[in-house]
């Protein structure tokens, strides 16, 4: 399974040979869902807390006597129907939103998100990122050149969520020259998971070679089977 290669000026330089246990796996909807939905609910910080009617302030006293005032009966000023009361079934920062995600699983949901990105057209493979010092406009050079250079050209218009880019290695130059662009995102290919790949409408690796092996290794040999 063979795609092409192009350079940073979106010109094709080659092919590149890709791994058949990565980008072979067939599409599993029901798997990816289950883990894109654990992998979000252990983001969640859950420090969002409301008291309830025990831990407000005031509502010692019973507000008015039972009977004879021609007003509904209250006990406490706590209670949730009243303006500074408790709140009834709001969130807690004791709650624990964590899900255990299994290897197996983990490393077959990320193939398949690249089987599907591949398939769909969607990942575009450049030979490197070569800047100097950190350039924004010879970033976005960059993009103009390669949306051209392979016929997408929804990489260099797109406004929300349009590319992450894939490193092999840390490169701060590339990172730095693509911060400023709110629909970019860089990352390194040890650290790309189903929920960056999907966020994204496109993904763009630079140094093939270096960050395919990379990924197979964290995908194993399992995944397509």
């Amino acid at each position: 399974m063979d795609t092409k290669v192009f350079s940073q000026d979106g010109k094709e330089t080659g092919k590149v040979t890709l791994p058949e246990s990565v980008f072979g796996t067939a599409w599993n909807a029901d798997l990816v869902h289950e883990v894109v939905v654990s992998m979000q609910s252990n983001a969640r910080a859950g420090t969002a807390h409301t008291k309830d009617r025990s831990e407000v302030r005031g509502g010692g006293k019973k507000p008015w006597k039972q009977k004879g005032t021609g007003r509904a009966r209250h006990g406490s000023r706590r209670s949730p129907i009243w303006v500074g009361g408790g709140v009834t079934f709001g969130p807690r920062s004791e709650k624990d939103y964590a899900k255990k995600i299994n290897k197996k699983v983990r490393a077959k949901a990320l193939a398949s998100t690249l089987a599907k990105k591949f398939a769909d057209g969607e990942m575009i493979f450049v030979d490197q990122f070569a800047f100097e010092a950190p350039k924004a406009a010879e970033a976005k050079a960059a993009v103009v050149a390669l949306a051209k250079g392979t016929g997408v050209e929804a990489l260099a218009t797109k406004r929300k969520n349009a590319a992450l880019v894939v490193l092999s290695k840390r490169d701060e130059n590339t990172e730095k020259s693509f911060r400023n662009f709110g629909n970019i995102e860089v990352t390194q290919a040890k650290d790309i998971n189903p929920v960056d790949l999907l966020t994204y409408k496109y993904v763009v690796v630079a140094d093939p070679s270096t960050a395919l092996e990379t990924l197979e290794a964290r995908v194993g040999k399992k995944a397509a089977a």
